[in-house]
């Protein structure tokens, strides 16, 4: 995964009143901590930091105020669910070569057997990878599985130097035979019967 580089700017100023006026000169209050080190308070540019934070499981490589380098990933995102923008960032500093745990979106590719019905568990998976390393997706090959499969998480072929975390007798999808128009239109019928019996009761009950 390639690194994006935001240039950081020394924060000073704490508080909510403090957070309001970076954002208002479109930067975005952030923190970086880790490996022992004192938590740095910096801003990082607004526009830039949206985009980068769009990819999951980023590395980001934080140019300091005082010339320096650290390379971090995105702990915890806070957004403005209206405005689409990002309110506060928690950074976790990593070291190269060093190995973290990460969720991985999981990518259904390929094309099930015909009359089959996908139903997928897991959207994403727990590995161990190196930080600057990390896969942006892992992929799930359904093609031409048929009806009575099911795919597990130690099932799932992981990229190289990249290990499993989560149980790998947890169940990621199954395949179950797609309902045809016929039964689905039977089963609308049938929920739609009960309903149509209580509004004639109900008419009758105010006929009297």
């Amino acid at each position: 995964m390639a690194e994006v580089k935001l240039q950081a700017q020394e924060r000073t100023e704490f508080g909510k009143g403090a957070a309001r006026r970076v954002r208002r000169e479109k930067q975005v209050p952030a923190v970086l901590y880790g490996h022992g080190t004192q938590p740095m308070h910096v801003s990082l540019p607004g526009h830039q930091t949206l985009l980068a934070l769009r990819q999951a499981n980023v590395l980001l490589s934080i140019q300091l105020p005082d010339g320096t380098e650290q390379l971090a990933l995105p702990k915890q995102v806070q957004r403005d669910p209206i405005r689409d923008s990002i309110e506060h960032v928690d950074l976790l500093i990593v070291r190269r070569g060093e190995k973290v745990t990460v969720e991985v979106p999981l990518v259904l590719v390929g094309e099930a057997a015909s009359e089959t019905l996908i139903n997928q568990d897991r959207n994403a998976v727990a590995v161990l990878a190196e930080a600057t390393n990390i896969p942006a997706e892992i992929t799930v090959s359904i093609d031409g599985v048929t009806v009575g499969t099911q795919i597990l998480l130690g099932d799932l072929v992981l990229p190289e130097g990249v290990s499993l975390v989560d149980d790998p007798e947890g169940l990621v999808l199954t395949v179950a035979k797609a309902r045809s128009e016929a039964e689905l239109e039977a089963a609308l019928a049938e929920t739609a019967e009960p309903g149509a019996e209580s509004e004639a009761a109900g008419a009758e009950g105010s006929a009297d």
